[in-house]
């Protein structure tokens, strides 16, 4: 059964509101876009009052219990990838940010579009990760079988993995860059 969210139903339980980016997964547009726009703005709040260290901790725990969050609430969606689900693009972007920071807002700004198109046009080897977790499929267990690792988490990691490489990609051709110019 395939839910179609609304605000009510990503309010009512916390992995939810996560998984949706604080509502800006329900944008009709580039939810994805909006998502990372959010996750521009949190960061700036995190850099205001956090220790880099903690920011770090921040990125890592969000990154670790993002697969979570995205399996579960892709499980309960219907859809593992549903579009709506914005929390891989805030750990990427938080990641990107992290890295380049401090920098002029003209290189934020180059860091967002660049993110925004290798997590949008996704290619070469970001399209074979995005492709092989969509695809996945669970093999059928058998009793005489030690249990299998959950599908949420495999296709939550997968989730969180191609927004994660998109986020490798932009760092790689923001350092190339640097080198370069």
């Amino acid at each position: 059964m395939k839910i179609i969210p609304q605000a009510a139903w990503i309010w009512s339980k916390p992995e939810r509101a996560l998984a949706f980016g604080f509502g800006s997964g329900l944008s009709i547009k580039a939810p994805g876009t909006i998502g990372t726009l959010y996750a521009w703005a949190i960061y700036f709040v995190l850099d205001a009052f956090l220790a880099s260290h903690t920011i770090a901790a921040v990125i890592a725990i969000s990154a670790v219990g993002g697969i979570w969050i995205c399996g579960k609430v892709g499980e309960e969606l219907g859809m593992p990838d549903h579009g709506g689900i914005v929390w891989d693009e805030f750990v990427a972007f938080w990641l990107i940010l992290f890295i380049i920071m401090p920098t002029s807002i003209g290189g934020q700004i180059v860091a967002f579009l660049l993110f925004r198109f290798f997590d949008a046009v996704k290619p070469g080897p970001i399209k074979s990760i995005d492709q092989y977790f969509k695809k996945w499929e669970p093999t059928v267990e058998r009793l005489d079988q030690p249990r299998k690792i959950p599908s949420w988490l495999i296709r939550g990691f997968g989730v969180m993995i191609d927004d994660l490489a998109a986020a490798l990609a932009t760092l790689l051709i923001i350092a190339i860059g640097s080198r370069i110019w």
